[in-house]
Formats: C-alpha cells, sequence, structure tokens
C-alpha cells in the first residue's frame, strides 16, 4: 500500500483527470483514514466481482456515483465467471496458479479477516473442476487453493483429490503439485484413504496451528483440537507423502515467550516438514483489536502492521523473535543444513529446541549484525564456528556434518570452514547453469511460493 499510494499520488499530479478505483481489504476498513483513499476517485469495500463492473459502466456511460464510497455487493457465486480462460500459455507454463474452489470461512480466529465471514461458500464443484480440467489440458501443473478451509466439507475435498489423482493415473510423469490450506484437526478416515494414494511431491498441506496455548486459543476465539492436531500431523508425517507446512503465531493477546516456547517445542517434536514462523498482523478491520487496551498491544503504524510489544512480550523480545524467525528460514526452513540443524538441536549440553535455536540466533545476531544478504558460505562458516566453539563439538564432526549439507545443497562457492576438504569441480557449462535455474524455480514451486 506505500509504494501504491505513491503511484497514485504521481498520477494524480501528472494526469489529474484520470479516474482511480481502489478495491480490496486493505482499503475495506479504516477507509476514511487513508492517504491513498483521500488520493482516489472511488473506492469498493468488501467483494468487487459485479461492483467494480458497475461502477465502469456507470463511469462509462457518463453517469457520476453520488458517492465516493461504494460497499461491495456479494453476488451468488454462480452469477461470477471463473477468470481461468484470461490465463496465457505463458502463464500456465510458467506459473504457481492461485485457484479457489470457494470462498469465506465459518471459523473466527480474530487475528484473520476471513472472521469477519458468516459462512463459507463453494462454487459450483461440477463447473469448477471443468475449468481445472481446461487447465490441465493447457498445461498447467502447479496449483494453489487460496480456500480457507479445504477439508471443511469432506466430500467435496474427495472429490478435487480425486480429480488430480486420476491426471496422475493418466500421467505419472505430469510433475503435478498441489497446495492447500488445510484444518488441522478434521481428517476423517474417508480424506486419509485418498491422501495416502499421492507420489511424492505432488502434494503439499499448509496447516495453521498459530498456537498451542488453549487459553490463548479461546481469547482469539480459535476453535481447535490440540490432541486431534497432533494425531493427524503423525498421521500425515508416518502414512502420506504430503509436504506439510506447520504455521505458528507469534504476539498474540496473552501468550508469552514460555507459552509460545512450549508451543513451539511440541510442534518441534512432530517433525512437519517445515515450520513457519509469524509475526501477529494488525490486518484493517480484524477484530483482534479488541484486546488491544487489556494486553497493550502496540502495533507498527506502517505496513504489515506488525505487533512491536505487548504486555507480555517486551520490545526487545519481538526484536529477538523477529530475528529468531528469519534466520530459522534461512538455516531449517530451507533444507540447505538438514544434516546441521540435527546436530545443532542434539548437543547434550541444549535445552529445549526453542531455546536452542534462539541461542543461536542471539550469538549470529552478535556476529554478522544482519538479517538479510546472508550468503550460504556465510551461513556455513557461522554455523561451524558455533558447533566447535560454542557447543563443543568435535572440529571433524562439525566439518563432515556441514560438508555433506554444502555437497547436497548444490552450492559451488568455497565456505572457509570447507576450505581443504570440499571437493573441486570444473567450471559449470552453460547448459549446467540452466538447468540448476530451473531446479531452484521447480524448489520454490515446491516450497509453496510463487517466484513469479
Amino acid at each position: 500500500v506505500t509504494e501504491t499510494t505513491e503511484v497514485i499520488r504521481l498520477i494524480k499530479t501528472t494526469r489529474p483527470n484520470l479516474i482511480v478505483i481502489l478495491g480490496g481489504p486493505e482499503v475495506s476498513y479504516e477507509t476514511n483514514e487513508q492517504t491513498i483513499t483521500q488520493l482516489a476517485d472511488y473506492v469498493i469495500t468488501g467483494w468487487g466481482d459485479i461492483s467494480f463492473a458497475k461502477l465502469c459502466n456507470a463511469l462509462l456511460s457518463g453517469e457520476k456515483p453520488l458517492h465516493k464510497i461504494t460497499n461491495g455487493e456479494q453476488p451468488p457465486l454462480n452469477q461470477i465467471r471463473f477468470p481461468y480462460a484470461e490465463y496465457t500459455a505463458n502463464d500456465l507454463a510458467h506459473r504457481l496458479l492461485y485457484v479457489e474452489a470457494s470462498r469465506g470461512c465459518p471459523f473466527k480466529c480474530e487475528f484473520c479477516l476471513s472472521s469477519l465471514d458468516k459462512t463459507a461458500w463453494s462454487f459450483d464443484l461440477e463447473g469448477f473442476l471443468e475449468q481445472m480440467d481446461v487447465l490441465y489440458r493447457r498445461g498447467a501443473r502447479h496449483f494453489k487453493f487460496v480456500d480457507r478451509t479445504f477439508n471443511l466439507k469432506v466430500d467435496t475435498s474427495i472429490q478435487i483429490l480425486q480429480f488430480f489423482l486420476d491426471r496422475l493415473t493418466e500421467d505419472p510423469t505430469s510433475h503435478l503439485f498441489v497446495h492447500f490450506e488445510v484444518i488441522p484437526d478434521h481428517l476423517p478416515e474417508e480424506l486419509k484413504a485418498i491422501i495416502v494414494q499421492f507420489p511424492p511431491g505432488t502434494l503439499q498441506f499448509e496447516i495453521g496451528i498459530q498456537s498451542f496455548n488453549p487459553e490463548v486459543q479461546q481469547r482469539i476465539s480459535r476453535r481447535q483440537n490440540n490432541q486431534k492436531t497432533a494425531e493427524n500431523l503423525r498421521w500425515l508425517l508416518a502414512h502420506s507423502n504430503a509436504h506439510l507446512h506447520a504455521d505458528l503465531v507469534f504476539g498474540l493477546p496473552g501468550e508469552t515467550i514460555e507459552s509460545f516456547a512450549a508451543g513451539f517445542d511440541h510442534l518441534y517434536a512432530l517433525s512437519p516438514h517445515e515450520i513457519q514462523l509469524g509475526i501477529l498482523k494488525r490486518l484493517r478491520g480484524a477484530p483482534i483489536t479488541r484486546h488491544n487496551a487489556e494486553y497493550g498491544m502496540v502495533y507498527d503504524p506502517a505496513p504489515p502492521y506488525s505487533i512491536q510489544q505487548n504486555s507480555d512480550v517486551d520490545a526487545f523480545t519481538v526484536q529477538r523473535f523477529t530475528r529468531f524467525a528469519r534466520y530459522w528460514d534461512m538455516i531449517a526452513n530451507s533444507g540447505r543444513f538438514k544434516q546441521a540443524v540435527v546436530l545443532l538441536f542434539s548437543n547434550p549440553s541444549t535445552a529445549s529446541p526453542f531455546n536452542t535455536f534462539m541461542n543461536f540466533s542471539d550469538w549470529l545476531w552478535e556476529q554478522v549484525g544482519k538479517t538479510n544478504t546472508l550468503t550460504p558460505e556465510c551461513l556455513t562458516d557461522a554455523l561451524f564456528d558455533y558447533l566447535c566453539n560454542i557447543l563443543d563439538y568435535p572440529v571433524t564432526q562439525a566439518q563432515t556434518t556441514l560438508l555433506n549439507d554444502y555437497v547436497a545443497s548444490g552450492a559451488r562457492s568455497n565456505p572457509s570452514s570447507l576450505e581443504g576438504v570440499l571437493p573441486k569441480r570444473p567450471p559449470l557449462s552453460k547448459n549446467a547453469k540452466k538447468l540448476i535455474e530451473r531446479q531452484t524455480q521447480w524448489n520454490s514451486v515446491l516450497n509453496g511460493r510463487d517466484n513469479g
């Protein structure tokens, strides 16, 4: 929104007669308080599918709407045309396609704008699957479902999964990849039965846990059976080939650093493939603000409105965790240091996994003073230094572990800690460089990230 505000400011300076219409969640709430909406001519709040078209038609016919702000009209889903035909061949070949089989969410988690929805609405399944078939036949292979509750209606979930399973049966080498957001405590047997049929590399589940603290869950109106969640995670890891991303949110009202650490340790023991660590953000319109006074919630007034402190975690602790989360992505979630992470957490002198990594995070910050532009070589040398000099691992053990990780990652530079042991390689050919670039793009897709 910061960049877009400046774009609109420039547009209105150079072409003041150009009509600017805004929409989307950022401008749908607290509308009168924002610079960007003051600069624009019209604002549509909420649903824009038909309200935007109506406004455009009115302006093009010479009508001037009476009001600057229009409350978006929510149409029946069967009146909304699927947009997927607008994808070009280039889109289909190189993009992770965002698709929706439903909108809305019946849950009321207060940090999320979807808590304002009354329920979830599903598109006509037959029509949706017809569109998916057209995309697949045109070459699309990477799909990310934006449905908030993919496994809410199990019958629908099974039909969608069966659609993709049928395509895999037709062509087992199709490199299909499908990403879903799932409810962690709702995994009935009939859904398990189809999940287990997918081969490795095809299914990815984003599992929103956010907190394992029952008091915090109740405070933010989040319904979650923690025992069932843990059981389902164990089952998925033991019996399916799905790649699991599990999410936690730091800074929720009443969540202390100690209770968050306990939740992190519990999740780490369940061994999902990635633990994604988020910082609480005050999304405009989200009801989380009702806790501001009681829990001293202080948010950054600038986007993305991250929590700065509250009555349970001070500003310094939030800053420490922010660095922790960044380093966690670089070290643990990147997959570059699989053996080194095991070594880091297996040292008998270390405490809980959370405290172990926090100690490393604090030390790394003292050494480098930044959380960006850290190369794999820099991180390799830092891990070597920490493993040997702080955790007292033998030099040969640390070096062998990091060497295995470095070679497996495909990196090709020369960390100083591996000098003399890293096998020399011939220079890369142009074709090899292209293959590595393609593999990097594919890895990005597998990680559920749209790399453009």
